[in-house]
């Protein structure tokens, strides 16, 4: 019977202890995701992500959002979160009027705002039809990964 060799690197007690290093420090310095490559080893902790939900009990007490208003806790609002880092943008342009206002009706696909990351502009789209209950940003403020944008009275 042969054994098979592991390729050289670091072993997996090396890297649990690099893994809960970066958890310890993504918590302590509040970070929604961190990233470290050593040789061919990459480790990428995130919270919050989209690819698995977090662990019961998790949730508020590891990533600081923006307060949910009252209403929402008592209706059925939908949240439009920011899907990444950037700066928020009612509006194309200082000059054009705002892509939407509280109160007004929206269309699934319509465009709500803009997020500029890295001189990129990303226009940000309604996930449903309805009304715009609330717009929780002001405009050309920073915005973080998951805070929330605007709250959507989904139409009946």
């Amino acid at each position: 019977m042969a054994l098979k060799r592991r390729p050289p690197g670091p072993s997996d007690g090396a890297v649990v202890d690099l893994a809960r290093r970066l958890g310890a420090l993504l918590s302590e310095l509040e970070l929604s995701e961190i990233e470290v490559s050593l040789g061919e080893l990459r480790v990428r902790l995130q919270r919050g992500g989209v690819s698995a939900p977090p662990p019961a009990g998790a949730g508020a007490a590891e990533r600081p959002a923006a307060p949910v208003p009252a209403e929402a806790e008592s209706s059925s609002l939908v949240t439009v979160e920011a899907p990444m880092v950037g700066t928020f943008y009612r509006a194309s342009s200082p000059t054009a009027e705002p892509y939407v206002n509280e109160g007004d009706l929206v269309k699934e696909g319509q465009i709500l705002c803009i997020i500029e990351a890295m001189k990129l502009m990303n226009e940000i789209e309604a996930k449903l039809a309805g009304r715009i209950a609330k717009i929780c940003v002001e405009n050309a403020h920073p915005v973080e990964f998951g805070q929330s944008l605007f709250l959507i009275d989904p139409a009946r």
